[in-house]
């Protein structure tokens, strides 16, 4: 079961696996949240003071030494994300696992794109304004005019009554 180190790789992979086998292969994702056991924060605090000790002897690179608030806080439980591409038939697996966040609501959206060959869909949607059959002829959309009022009454009522709010000018 590979464990693919970038979310791209594991993007290109499942989505050959979908259109390979779009029928049998299915995508599974699970979100883990650990608590921290006492044992595993004394682990991390003493990890965390190695490497404050080690950066603080190490000759200045450039780059600046990291501080506390880079390094996760021992504490704070560990979240994982871990999304699995597997086809029962062939047997293949594929894995991807991060602990960013940001990176968390980038992948459950292109679920959906590879969704699309597991429904057996386009890959890209077609523009509806033009009409594949007739080139010459396009589709009409209906278009919302911003002046006409929602209730149903005339222009005119609203221009006769008055009864809007005036702006206010600044002081000058």
């Amino acid at each position: 079961m590979p464990l693919f180190k970038t979310s791209t790789e594991w993007y290109e992979q499942s989505s050959l696996l979908l259109q390979a086998r779009p029928t049998t292969a299915r995508i599974t994702s699970k979100y883990t949240v650990l608590k921290p056991i006492p044992s595993k924060i004394a682990k991390r605090e003493k990890y965390a003071a190695k490497r404050e000790t080690k950066s603080n002897t190490a000759p200045n690179t450039g780059s600046p030494p990291p501080t506390s608030s880079n390094l996760q806080d021992p504490s704070e439980p560990s979240v994982t994300f871990t999304l699995k591409t597997f086809d029962p038939v062939s047997g293949v697996c594929l894995q991807y696992q991060t602990t960013k966040a940001a990176e968390v609501g980038r992948l459950v959206g292109s679920l959906g794109r590879l969704g699309r060959h597991m429904a057996a869909l386009p890959e890209a949607m077609e523009d509806v304004t033009t009409s594949v059959d007739k080139p010459g002829e396009a589709v009409s959309t209906p278009i919302v005019e911003k002046d006409k009022p929602l209730g149903g009454a005339a222009p005119e009522a609203k221009a006769a009554g008055g009864g809007g709010k005036k702006k206010k000018k600044g002081k000058k």
